[in-house]
């Protein structure tokens, strides 16, 4: 069996940018295609440094509706339009993604000139498409008249990019999270739709528009994900089924070539059941696709566990973890990085 190679999804929990890129090159470099900055310090917890994106916006105030992904997740005040206020008067200027991502890479160039960073690797920016960051910090009758607007302000972000970092250098991923998934899972009505068929018609519509705006010439990712916030999924997946529903309609419908799809696999699910989707998985001959299944909790036993049901229905695959290594203590990620490496082996 041929080695395998190694995909991180984003956070990296180190100091900075620079320890990211130097600590994983020098674990995983050969095995990496791609390295993203680590979403250090305030980014840590993916998009919960967004909320004064709301909170700073003259048309948005806190409103009396308190969500919460899950249970034991931490609830947040949601945010609605102020008394006066309509979508007309909403725009986003700037949400930040390539203001920082520029300054990494600068430092990720000159690292990779110094042969600190392999020369194959890429630069890679996560980008979160407006359903899962307005179903955080915005009330839930405002979502379906907020998502092009966001999504505008996303395109522009990618606008950014492109005009910065050179196209041979830069992939962007879409993390696709469990605003998504836990809808379809659940198949309630909400503003994405009356039943499963209808979201995912409503969200691959979207994530297509966002998708071919990326310059051809850049990769392009999807890390697909039903959550984490602490360590708890929103819902728990029944399988892959719905995740390889969304990856065919993407695979059908986007006119650009996709690099990446990622999809996540549970500690606990190493059963034929979980896997049995596969053998309905319809990825183009450039996509990659790759499996989340390492997990630091029961190491590289556990991994191989999963590992070996994968390759019962495909036998090509990148691996990863099931989401980024954010929530993580940073004392952890060196055992993390050796487990992706003998398990890439």
């Amino acid at each position: 069996m041929p080695s395998r190679n190694i995909h991180l999804v984003g956070s990296v929990p180190l100091a900075n940018a620079c320890d990211v890129f130097t600590t994983v090159s020098a674990a995983l470099g050969p095995r990496l295609l791609r390295i993203p900055d680590g979403e250090t310090g305030e980014r840590s917890d993916w998009i919960a440094h967004l909320e004064p994106v709301f909170a700073n916006h003259p048309a948005f105030e806190k409103s009396d509706e308190v969500f919460r992904l899950h249970p034991t997740a931490p609830p947040r005040t949601r945010y609605r339009l102020k008394s006066g206020a309509s979508m007309k008067d909403v725009t986003f200027d700037n949400l930040l993604y390539a203001e920082t991502a520029i300054r990494s890479y600068r430092e990720f160039s000159e690292l990779k000139q110094r042969g600190t960073i392999p020369a194959h690797c890429r630069f890679q920016v996560d980008l979160v498409p407006a359903h899962s960051v307005i179903w955080l910090f915005v009330q839930e009758d405002l979502h379906r008249a907020l998502d092009p607007i966001y999504n505008d302000a996303v395109q522009r972000e990618v606008d950014r990019l492109a005009a910065v970092i050179p196209h041979n250098q830069l992939a962007i991923q879409f993390d696709v999270a469990s605003a998504v998934f836990a809808r379809l899972q659940l198949n309630e009505p909400n503003a994405y739709g009356q039943n499963k068929e209808e979201m995912l018609k409503t969200f691959g519509t979207i994530l297509v528009e966002l998708a071919d705006y990326v310059p051809a010439d850049i990769e392009l990712l999807f890390h697909f994900c039903y959550g984490d916030s602490n360590h708890r999924h929103v819902v728990e997946p029944i399988d892959m089924g719905d995740m390889v529903a969304l990856a065919n309609y993407l695979s059908r419908a986007i006119s650009r070539p996709i690099q990446l799809i990622h999809i996540p696999v549970p500690r606990n699910r190493a059963d034929d059941g979980y896997f049995a989707p596969l053998d309905r998985l319809e990825l183009r001959p450039e996509t990659e696709l790759c499996l989340g299944l390492v997990h630091y909790t029961d190491g590289l036993i556990g991994t191989r566990r999963r590992l070996a049901t994968a390759q019962k229905y495909v036998k090509n695959f990148s691996i990863a973890t099931e989401c980024g290594f954010g929530r993580q203590p940073a004392d952890t990620i060196p055992e993390l990085l050796r487990i992706h490496a003998a398990a890439a082996e």
